[in-house]
């Protein structure tokens, strides 16, 4: 029942969206606001018939509504604490495997740099000229 309740609310916001865009199409002589209520109506009477079908007139949908509610009773969820200790966790695995792949990435760089492979010149032959002079 309550997601036909869910299903009502979202196809209420729907049509106050729709009458709301609506509001500027005018069609011959007729007033917008009959054609704003028509196509609402239209809207709401597809959408009600839609729930009936699935929700109401379809046992096997009740009956799986049903156990899902069974099954979602039998989680164990988790507590607010557990949640942002987790979350704490792959914030600092995630930062350190962007520091790890970072230094390996500096490191083949300069590798390949030295090897002729990159182009520009290595941070490490930079340093040795500057340490020891040269060319």
């Amino acid at each position: 029942m309550m997601s036909t309740v869910a299903v009502g609310v979202m196809a209420l916001a729907g049509a106050a969206w729709m009458w709301k865009e609506l509001s500027v199409v005018k069609i011959g002589n007729i007033e917008h606001v009959y054609i704003q209520a028509a196509v609402v109506l239209v809207l709401l009477a597809v959408i009600g018939y839609l729930v009936y079908l699935v929700y109401w007139k379809n046992r096997k949908t009740v009956e799986f509504f049903i156990a899902t509610e069974g099954e979602m009773k039998k989680v164990n969820w988790s507590t607010r604490k557990e949640i942002v200790g987790s979350t704490w966790v792959v914030i600092i695995v995630a930062a350190a495997i962007t520091g790890i792949l970072f230094v390996v990435d500096m490191f083949f760089s300069e590798v390949f740099k030295m090897a002729g492979v990159l182009y520009g010149e290595s941070s490490v032959v930079q340093i040795f000229h500057k340490i020891f002079g040269g060319g």
